[in-house]
């Protein structure tokens, strides 16, 4: 069997292409963020995914379904509890998370509250969750007044601190992080811990791009931790170093939007090494879909779709592309958290056979499982691999 040189991942992050069956569990019932955001604004312009297959995956406004296609495609069922990115992620990578991780709707508790304010001496704002833009532009003032940092958290499993670049120094902002990661631990082990640093322009606060954020340890080994341990590259683009806690990797890049990260890959996709490359691309999710904006996360997609055919253009024999996401975040409906459904998943390779359906994968880890059988690697705890099916 034909051996892979390079498993090449990019997360859209937020991509999500329908509900899942238990969707109702987490109040996300007819959420499709790419299927509703092409129908609020007359269809999506999206010539190259749908060459690969998009339009196969799921009636999408604007993709044909009836071209030939030049990608493997389908899409992945989500098996851990939960709708957030880490577990997106973990679960990609072969880590299935049974149990979600803890989350505050009304706030963190006092306990909690009062060691983070005792091991950073000085009080906080905040304490609820709320939209990180809303949050900064109601307590904005009184933070730069006060010097106190706002923490706030959402539906997801975070404790987010805000700040003033100019208030509180980026390095101090991160250092607090430092002290509640190491402090939410046990039944409080948030998946994590965010640094949101914003500046003031004008009357505006306007969050920057020097987030930061700070992971629990995967719980087990993942396809990045066996890769590495055979002597093989890993490539970690964007935030993927913060999610897996900095763990399985060689190479760590940071990005700050979407053409960065782009920029980023086609870098490493112009270099010679045997290995994985993993990136994701945060703009759709922290942009556009957190902030019900349709209109600009139809641009920001398609953006990226008009960058795809250089990236095709870079791949080499022994190549394997795999564009998918780790939950949805639909912007038509009206939550402004993630959505708890299936991901597309497209794959690409030059030396693949006959593209065909990969159909609906019981989990994320099917990806995870692949990569590691094309590249020679043992068997990941979860998933079931489809490349064979790549092959014939």
């Amino acid at each position: 069997m034909p051996k892979l040189k390079r498993g090449i991942i990019i997360v859209l992050d937020s991509l999500g292409i329908g509900e899942l069956p238990d969707a109702k569990q987490y109040h996300d019932e007819g959420s499709n963020t790419l299927a509703n955001t092409a129908k609020v604004l007359g269809g999506l312009r999206l010539p190259d995914m749908e060459a690969l297959g998009l339009g196969k995956i799921h009636p999408i406004e604007g993709v044909k379904s009836d071209l030939p296609t030049r990608a493997f495609y389908g899409k992945m069922a989500e098996v851990s509890a939960g709708k957030d990115t880490t577990t997106g992620h973990w679960e990609i990578a072969g880590v299935v998370t049974p149990k979600p991780f803890p989350t505050y709707p009304h706030g963190f508790p006092k306990g909690v509250i009062k060691r983070f304010t005792q091991a950073i001496d000085k009080p906080i704002l905040g304490n609820k969750p709320a939209s990180g833009t809303e949050i900064i532009k109601e307590l904005g003032q009184e933070h730069i007044r006060t010097g106190y940092p706002i923490v706030y958290t959402s539906a997801d499993s975070v404790f987010q601190i805000a700040a003033c670049e100019s208030v509180i120094p980026l390095e101090e902002l991160y250092r607090m992080c430092r002290i509640a990661r190491d402090i939410l631990v046990g039944k409080h082990n948030v998946a994590r811990v965010i640094a949101r640093p914003f500046i003031v322009e004008g009357d505006k606060y306007v969050r920057t791009e020097r987030r930061k954020d700070f992971s629990l340890l995967p719980p087990e080994p993942t396809l990045l931790d066996i890769a590495k341990e055979a002597g093989l590259t890993v490539v970690a683009i964007g935030k993927i170093g913060d999610i897996f806690a900095h763990r399985g990797l060689t190479f760590e890049i940071p990005t700050g939007n979407n053409k960065e990260g782009i920029e980023t890959i086609l870098i490493w996709l112009k270099k010679d090494f045997q290995g994985i490359i993993f990136i994701n691309l945060i703009d759709l999710d922290m942009k556009y879909g957190h902030r019900n904006d349709p209109k600009g996360y139809a641009q920001c997609l398609e953006e990226f779709d008009s960058r795809l055919p250089e990236l095709l253009e870079n791949l080499r024999k022994g190549d394997l592309l795999a564009i998918t996401a780790d939950h949805g975040c639909d912007p038509t409906t009206p939550s402004t958290d993630h959505s708890r459904e299936y991901v597309p998943l497209l794959v690409y390779g030059p030396e693949f056979g006959e593209p065909k359906s990969l159909g609906t994968r019981e989990s994320f880890a099917d990806l995870g499982a692949s990569i590691a059988e094309g590249l020679g690697l043992p068997p990941l705890a979860h998933g079931k691999s489809f490349y064979k099916e790549l092959l014939s």
